[in-house]
């Protein structure tokens, strides 16, 4: 190659250099990925439950009103997922299984609903699977029918394991279902203990660590741990820090360092509104919590959020259940 050549060449990719631009830094995306807050506008949608859902770049959240489940976008607009009106009645916990392309939805009736019968509510407890990308539905099984006890029921929170298996508090009776990928169920643990006062809300939340299942028990701030391979070994984790912290316990979250977060509100009891952070030393068979209080009028989850954020749902569900709905909710970054 002659020097003209080499110096034409030179200059072709210099000029090519400057006009790419140096590459960005996950750092510097902006700030609008990680919005402080969002303010979602939705005709009386009141979402419970709040999911990330990082290969679509989205949020979506379960309505109690509607029984649907929404994707909400950084400048709060809103668009419908799933609404299968066959089945579903209040939308609680949702969790998105990203390996299996599908979002999973607990199902009840705690009686807000547009969909609540005339003397259903309470009576229904249930699990559906939907395409992550189409919102149809793939399965739905009726675990009120698994638990076979004629009393009353509601699907609350639900966790995944990587192998797809889902586990589903049941927050009108003292049982944990285990629902296999394809939707067959049984159920993993009934225990008295586990049992709310009639007309309570007693389990909530629930994570997975390992082999190892963390309940939340609403009515008494009750923290349990629950062996997936053992549950028979069920037991109480002894908690401590300010007294009562954790009346009122309602979504739960695993932090990537063991941190185990929760909200408290007082929508149905006497809790106050925080969030509370959980640690244990010796794997959960006792804890210790600090506290941290909100200014969200009835916050219910926790959701993980774009670049490792996390934000606090508030769907305003004091309102909802006060009989004077709304149409706005919020998700703020904490």
């Amino acid at each position: 190659m002659n020097l003209r050549a080499r110096s034409a060449l030179l200059i072709t990719a210099l000029a090519a250099a400057v006009a790419a631009g140096p590459a960005l830094p996950a750092a510097a995306a902006p700030a609008h990925h990680r919005p402080a807050a969002i303010t979602g506008t939705a005709d009386t949608l009141h979402p419970e439950g709040a999911t990330w859902d990082a290969a679509h770049g989205r949020f979506l959240v379960s309505s109690l009103r509607h029984g649907t489940v929404s994707a909400v976008r950084a400048d709060g607009s809103v668009t419908t997922l799933v609404d299968d009106p066959a089945v579903l009645v209040s939308a609680v916990g949702i969790h998105v299984d990203a390996a299996r392309n599908r979002v999973l939805v607990a199902n009840g009736d705690p009686g807000v609903s547009v969909r609540t019968a005339p003397g259903g509510s309470g009576r229904i407890a249930g699990i559906g699977a939907y395409d992550l990308t189409t919102g149809r539905r793939l399965f739905y099984t009726d675990l009120a029918a698994v638990a076979a006890d004629g009393g009353s029921h509601l699907a609350n929170d639900l966790v995944v394991g990587p192998d797809g298996t889902a586990y589903v508090t049941d927050s009108f009776a003292p049982i944990v279902y285990r629902v296999a990928p394809d939707g067959a169920a049984g159920v993993l643990v009934r225990d008295s203990r586990l049992a709310a006062p009639q007309g309570g809300f007693g389990l909530n939340g629930i994570v997975r660590q390992g082999r190892t299942l963390l309940v939340g028990k609403y009515d008494d701030g009750t923290l349990w741990r629950l062996p997936i391979d053992h549950p028979q070994q069920l037991a109480e984790i002894p908690v401590t820090g300010p007294a009562n912290a954790l009346t009122g316990l309602d979504g739960l979250l695993l932090r990537p360092d063991g941190t185990l977060q929760g909200i408290t509100n007082r929508l149905g009891g006497t809790g106050a509104t925080t969030r509370v952070d959980l640690r244990s030393a010796d794997g959960w068979r006792t804890a210790r919590t600090t506290v941290h209080p909100l200014t969200d009028p009835a916050p219910t989850v926790l959701t993980p959020g774009p670049a490792g954020s996390v934000y606090v749902l508030d769907g305003r569900l004091d309102l909802l259940f006060a009989g004077t709905p709304v149409d706005t909710f919020t998700l703020h970054r904490i």
